[in-house]
């Protein structure tokens, strides 16, 4: 049985995985969801201070804590680039890094710098909320989801503290060589073609690929589907 231990994205908290979390459980494996420092569950903790070391520490404890050694690390979005950075401080515990539907990072570079659009939209949303370096969640972004579940993570959504956007992940691609990665896709409606070119972006970098028919929001639109597949990589 494997031991997963699961990162939420921007704006999400270890709620997120509240769907998955069981079926993986019911088939086994053991299942840690990780609130990140002033995210979510623990949204109380707001402070400037908060960096991208912060929440890589974050995951770190959750490892020390509960004395895990091959774990299967699921990192959805933003997390998903965090994950290399975990696995660079303790690759003797780290079997398999997963990045869910999140974005190639290059070592020695931040957030910022890989997504500078992307850094604009959410800094200037964050200076007309009020605070420069909390990012509220997008009113008008639904990360694919419907209805009654939009409305659930809505409830749920927090600030996401920007200053993790300013330095680069601790990675160290010599100390993770090792270790098996894979890239899942959330491709409805994608078209084949910018699949193919996605797929030959993550292979080129030695990623394993696989293109899921979920929404980004995987966890939450479709825990079955997502679940399988994780059992599956492990």
């Amino acid at each position: 049985m494997s031991i997963f231990v699961l990162i939420p994205g921007m704006w999400h908290g270890g709620w997120c995985w509240q769907r998955v979390a069981p079926l993986l459980r019911a088939g086994g494996h053991s299942v840690y969801t990780v609130a990140l420092t002033g995210v979510g569950e623990r949204s109380y903790l707001r402070s400037c201070e908060i960096a991208i070391d912060t929440h890589v520490q974050d995951v770190l404890a959750v490892l020390e804590a509960e004395d895990l050694h091959r774990v299967t690390l699921v990192g959805h979005s933003l997390a998903g680039a965090m994950c290399p950075a975990v696995a660079t401080a303790v690759p003797e515990r780290v079997e398999h890094v997963v990045n869910l539907d999140g974005f190639l990072a290059t070592a020695g570079e931040s957030f910022r710098d890989a997504l500078p659009d992307m850094w604009a939209i959410f800094r200037g949303a964050a200076e007309a909320a009020g605070d420069a370096w909390w990012s509220p969640p997008p009113a008008d972004w639904d990360f694919g989801l419907t209805r009654a579940d939009l409305a659930w993570a809505r409830s749920r959504l927090t600030p996401h503290p920007l200053r993790t956007w300013l330095d680069p992940p601790p990675v160290d691609d010599t100390r993770w060589a090792g270790i098996p990665r894979t890239f899942i896709s959330c491709a409805a409606g994608e078209s084949p073609e910018r699949l193919a070119e996605e797929e030959r972006l993550w292979v080129d970098r030695g990623w394993n690929y696989q293109a899921i028919d979920s929404v980004h929001d995987a966890m939450i639109a479709h825990p079955e589907m997502l679940a399988q597949v994780l059992v599956n990589l492990a």
